[in-house]
């Protein structure tokens, strides 16, 4: 039976929280985009020595978003198509089933929660703009966040502190009924 506490909160970043990062899903990008196993190679944080490029974002040499735009140029070249925008590879990498990118045990974390009457909300620098709205409707769970702050809209990106309280002012919950869970 689900408890109707309302006055806590679990909120939680989408990617990297919610779904397992690109770099964990290669499998799944490569079978989606019918590359042969074992074509992208690079692994950034999880194992920098087959990264250049991530290691040149760690040494501040070049933005975040410069390293995903080149990582999108140079899968759409191995498609032979010319991708500008990170929204294409996130559609066509993960568009067709949202379910295998769902990190497992954030799953049952968020089933837990809902469970216990623990509110749950999304806090995202780019929700809509990276994955699509179409997207966002057909993933598991989504009915169960009461709330979602997406920068795709707000135009707010974490860490700036107006994110987290626009998410608060949401939930209309203080800091310290609610534990966030993000990436950046």
């Amino acid at each position: 039976m689900t408890n109707t506490m309302t006055d806590k909160a679990l909120i939680l970043d989408f990617g990297g929280v919610v779904t397992r990062t690109l770099f964990e899903t290669h499998d799944i990008t490569e079978r989606a985009l019918g590359l042969a196993p074992g074509t992208l190679t690079w692994r950034g944080p999880f194992d920098p020595a087959t990264d250049p490029l991530w290691a040149a974002m760690q040494r501040r040499e070049i933005t975040e978003r410069d390293y995903w735009t080149e990582r999108t140029r140079e899968v759409g070249r191995l498609l032979g198509e010319d991708w500008s925008d990170m929204k294409t590879f996130v559609q066509r990498a993960r568009g067709a089933e949202p379910e295998l990118v769902l990190r497992p045990e954030t799953r049952d974390a968020i089933v837990a929660a809902h469970k216990a009457g623990i509110r749950l909300a999304i806090l995202s620098n780019e929700l809509d703009l990276f994955y699509g709205v179409a997207f966002r409707k057909r993933f598991p769970l989504i009915e169960l966040f009461e709330t979602i702050v997406d920068a795709t809209y707000t135009n707010i990106l974490k860490p700036d502190p107006r994110a987290y309280e626009l998410v608060l002012s949401q939930l209309n919950l203080p800091r310290e009924a609610c534990v966030f869970v993000v990436t950046s």
